[in-house]
């Protein structure tokens, strides 16, 4: 067994694979630890937007993702507690162009397995049922970590540690810097159904006043179904999970009938409590990345397109610190890491809390959600933003702001629903239906 590395990365989801691949791709010495083996499961949306593709192609993956079982996404559709539905496509008149024109959405049993593959074809090294319990510490430096496999315990050394290891990562904790958010903290529960009526190819958000269901097809007749709301709502005993979802689902207009004759082809998981976040993502000897630095919200599905450009930025970067003279200068590196980090994902970041916020008012989600739907092309912009080919400035800009305050404002009445949703689910580009509220 490797007792050193130059880099070891610590979980092998998309953040830590795409770190470990163009580390391993530009011929240093990678270790590759995950918890579990694969394939493994993950609670997660499993959509990948229409930017992610790009690293993928980069990696080399994407041929093997896309000839997996999957479904490609056109778009989103977000409903608001008073039941107006507004629809943004990928393919717009928007100006801008995504490395595909639709989102990806798999199981992470599939993909994770893919991303694994890649980084070991790379040439780095992993290693299954290795949990990392501790960091080793020398001073302030981050010299190595502390692994628990079956029922050895052992330590290995690196240059230069990646933590990896998603939401309430172990490695932020232990190093001191990561931190709980507060308001608001939400939970999720994620399984996945067959036979859900009425799918499109589209992401749906079925927003509620207490939080809000996520639905979107995975391939196969598969849909993952998510629900969110606050963490203080999370049932107790785990058996009692899977019918705190089947409320959830009861709750919301319309899902019953389509929930009808689905069946859970699998286990209901919890994640969360979300709002976290890392003050800084590096200290001498340690960078983190993806879901370890930061995870507000699932509302935007973008946390597979986050981790994998993070692994691919981090990547550069560890790069540079691994040639350094010193570790003054391999410090200086990772803080360089953690700059272009703020730079690439601040407007992104700043956009997904704004967005957070409104789903926790309901009032503010309705006036939002009756914009977007009789403003279509505001939807559109917002859509391309959340699918990482449209720059957040495009809706953080004020004009961006006065046409949504004016289409919420707007007293001319909402579109009928089109005859034909399901055929042309992007045709009538605006809103299907207004329910009353509950």
């Amino acid at each position: 067994m490797k007792r050193h590395a130059e880099a070891i990365v610590v979980g092998a989801g998309p953040a830590g694979s795409a770190a470990a691949y163009f580390l391993a791709a530009s011929g240093h010495d990678v270790l590759l630890l995950e918890r579990a083996a694969f394939p493994r499961d993950k609670p997660c949306a499993e959509y990948l937007s229409p930017e992610a593709a790009r690293i993928l192609d980069a990696m080399g993956a994407l041929a093997d993702v896309e000839a997996s079982e999957l479904a490609r996404l056109r778009g989103m559709a977000i409903r608001s507690p008073s039941g107006v539905e507004a629809v943004g496509a990928f393919r717009a008149e928007t100006g801008y162009r995504g490395y595909r024109e639709y989102g990806l959405a798999l199981r992470r049993t599939v993909l994770d397995a893919i991303l694994a593959r890649r980084a070991v074809a790379a040439g780095a090294a992993l290693q299954e049922r290795s949990y990392v319990s501790d960091l080793l510490q020398e001073s302030d430096t981050v010299t190595g970590v502390v692994v628990r496999s079956g029922d050895s315990k052992y330590v290995l050394r690196a240059d230069v540690v990646i933590g990896a290891d998603g939401l309430r990562s172990v490695t932020a904790r232990r190093s001191g810097l990561g931190s709980q958010g507060h308001w608001p903290r939400r939970m999720a529960l994620v399984t996945h159904y067959q036979r859900v009526a009425e799918m499109r190819p589209l992401g749906e958000m079925h927003v509620r006043r207490w939080g809000y269901v996520g639905l979107a097809p995975v391939g196969g007749d598969v849909v993952n179904v998510a629900a969110v709301f606050p963490a203080r709502r999370m049932p107790g005993l785990p058996g009692a999970k899977a019918k705190f979802l089947e409320q959830c689902l009861e709750e919301v207009p319309g899902l019953g009938v389509r929930f009808s004759r689905a069946e859970r082809v699998g286990p209901v998981l919890a994640v969360g409590p979300f709002n976290w976040h890392a003050r800084r993502a590096v200290r001498p000897g340690l960078a983190l990345v993806g879901d370890a630095c930061d995870f507000f919200d699932p509302f935007t599905g973008e946390g597979i397109f986050t981790a994998l450009s993070g692994g691919q930025l981090l990547a550069e970067h560890v790069h540079d610190a691994l040639r350094a003279p010193n570790a003054t200068a391999r410090y200086g590196a990772l803080l360089d890491y953690d700059r272009a980090r703020r730079r690439r994902f601040s407007g992104k970041r700043r956009l997904e809390r704004a967005i957070g916020v409104t789903v926790a008012l309901p009032p503010l989600m309705n006036f939002v959600l009756r914009a977007l739907a009789l403003r279509p092309k505001l939807a559109d912009l917002l859509v391309g933003v959340c699918g990482d080919f449209i720059p957040a400035g495009a809706v953080l800009r004020p004009r961006y702001l006065v046409d949504l305050l004016a289409g919420g404002l707007a007293g001319e009445p909402l579109p009928p629903p089109p005859t034909s949703s399901l055929a042309d689910p992007l045709g009538h580009r605006g809103a299907l239906s207004e329910r009353p509220p509950n």
